[in-house]
Formats: C-alpha cells, structure tokens, sequence
C-alpha cells in the first residue's frame, strides 16, 4: 500500500471515528448535554449518513477489498472528503449562532473529523494529480 492510500485510509478511520464522538455541546444555564454526528442524523439531519456510507466505502477501497484502478480510489476520496466537509461545514453555520438562551458550541471531535474530511481531500486531490509511472 502506498503513502498516499495509507493517508487516506487513516483520515478515514480519523473521520469515521469522530462522527460516532460528540460534536455539538448544548447548555442552557447549569444543564449540559452533547450530540455526536449520529445523534444528529438521527434527528432530521438525514444528509449525515453519507458521511460514514462514503467513509466505509473509501476505506474498503483502500484497504483494497473492493479492487478498483488507483485513479478511480483517487476520485472516491476526492468525492467522499467534498461531500463530508460539505456536510460537516452546514453544521458548523447551523450551531454556529449561539444567540439566546441556549448555547450551543462545536466540539475538538468536529474540527477534528473536518480536518480529517480536508486531508481525504487533499490525499484524493494527490492521488489524481500524480502522474502515471513508466514501467
């Protein structure tokens, strides 16, 4: 396995880690609570389930248990990374005014999985710019 698809399989599990870790911390006076990624899929954010659906099958693919031409594993990461910080950066406008009573804050575990989403990015964006070797 290359440095590339070894990045790109370790920002995976980085990500798919991260979803099921609290993202969101909510508190409203002395009373807390937190929603991880798929708390927030659960209640209506449907959209978030592309999020480990994608990150599965990029790990999958680099891990190669599914076999597919390297380029083809590059725009799979280039797609899942785009699709995931798209998601992600929604949340992120969603929560962000915290104007009120209740106060809702991003956690570390979210901007950890977005920078994870932006390295399968940038590992895809590699992966599809490198130029083929001569045999």
């Amino acid at each position: 396995m290359e440095k590339v698809s070894k990045a790109t399989v370790s920002f995976g599990i980085i990500l798919l880690i991260c979803f099921f870790l609290p993202w969101v911390q909510v508190s409203c006076g002395a009373s807390h609570d937190t929603a991880t990624g798929l708390d927030l899929a659960r209640d209506g954010e449907g959209g978030l389930w592309l999020i480990p659906l994608l990150t599965v099958v990029l790990i999958l693919c680099g891990l190669r248990i599914l076999r597919i031409n390297q380029r083809i594993f590059g725009v799979i990461a280039l797609l899942s990374g785009l699709v995931s910080i798209y998601l992600m950066n929604h949340q992120r406008v969603k929560f962000e005014d915290s104007s009120g009573l209740i106060s809702a804050r991003l956690t570390g575990w979210f901007w950890f999985g977005l920078i994870a989403a932006i390295g399968i990015v940038v590992s895809g964006s590699l992966r599809i710019l490198r130029r083929s070797r001569a045999p």
